[in-house]
């Protein structure tokens, strides 16, 4: 099955899954890329304005994002789900339990590589920077651009036509 559209979740839907979405979308525009929260504390508003700052540095753009809280729903209208932690993993898994038909669930930090100076491959966490400075969002975002760019090089992702 080839993959074409992913939704990317973290907690609240302002920070680490909608950088992720903005950065997965620029650097592959054949993507329908979407994201949300396991929680809906922070439903309808912006994107944190550190997580704004650092993508609009870096030439993404993050503006038009408002955060909403994910929907069961979604698991089965999407073809992969990537989860920011393995809270979020956890989370998603057991919704997708009472979902016919939901999306493979795996780990935004699966992709970044043997390369990315953090955990081994495939037990990744994408940290929050939520409660920290303007420089671990930068730090965020060198993670999730690594990740994103594993992901599209990675073989589900080439099996696309």
């Amino acid at each position: 099955m080839a993959v074409s559209r992913i939704l990317i979740v973290c907690s609240g839907n302002i920070c680490r899954s909608p950088m992720a979405e903005a950065v997965l979308s620029a650097m592959d525009g054949g993507l329908v890329v979407d994201s949300a929260g396991t929680g809906g504390w922070h439903e309808g508003e912006r994107m944190d304005s550190r997580a704004l700052d650092a993508l609009a540095t870096r030439g993404y753009d993050g503006s038009a994002h408002r955060a909403r809280q994910v929907a069961p729903r979604w698991l089965a209208q999407r073809d992969l789900v990537l989860a920011a932690d393995r809270g979020h993993l956890r989370a998603l898994q057991r919704l997708a339990t009472n979902v016919p038909g939901a999306a493979p669930i795996r780990l935004l930090g699966e992709f970044a590589g043997s390369n990315s100076g953090l955990e081994a491959p495939g037990v990744l966490d994408v940290p929050d920077p939520y409660y920290a400075g303007r420089d671990e969002f930068a730090t965020c975002l060198d993670l999730i651009e690594r990740c994103c760019d594993g992901l599209i090089n990675a073989p589900i992702m080439n099996k696309r036509s």
